[in-house]
């Protein structure tokens, strides 16, 4: 099984290309689509589409596994978030890529074995979980823990039932 894994945002969208060959998981691509701070809302929205989507084309993944949102306080940040998920997000729904959603708590329990893991927790058990050489800048580490709870969930079918919803 391949998959494509994102964590998106505005600026810092990261994302994670895994494939699972019977117990083994092997990375394939990941990193993050930075947009700097001088563009647009429009020029971003389309550079991370336009990445994802020849992520997608480059690797041919099954599916694609993303967190769900968070609770965002401030107005502003929540429709920004939601831009750049919604563009994120069509890149894969076009290709025909189900997309399956885990709760940011779901994702640090698999990962780390605690649902309030800080950042740097989650780095490092990335890191150790697959054998990368060098630790992952957060963002890239959060899409690539998001590819590992999707495919540990894979692994044990019974911790799917209310582990994930479709999107």
């Amino acid at each position: 099984m391949r998959l494509i894994a994102l964590d998106p945002a505005l600026r810092n969208s990261g994302y994670a290309l895994l494939e699972r060959s019977s117990s083994q998981v092997r990375v394939l691509d990941f990193g993050v689509i930075r947009n700097d701070a001088s563009l647009c809302m429009s020029s971003c929205l389309v550079e991370i589409h336009r990445t994802i989507a020849a992520l997608v084309e480059r690797y041919r993944p099954e599916l694609c596994a993303v967190e769900s949102v968070i609770f965002v306080q401030n107005s502003k940040t929540a429709v920004t978030l939601g831009a750049a998920r919604g563009s994120a997000l069509l890149a894969v729904a076009q290709r025909g890529l189900l997309i399956y959603e885990y709760p940011p708590k779901r994702v640090k329990q698999a990962v780390v074995g605690r649902g309030n893991a800080q950042k740097d927790q989650v780095s490092f058990m990335v890191r150790a979980l697959l054998g990368l050489e060098q630790t992952p800048d957060s963002d890239a580490a959060d899409a690539l823990a998001i590819g590992l709870t999707h495919l540990q969930m894979q692994a044990t079918p019974h911790a799917l039932v209310g582990a994930y919803r479709n999107i």
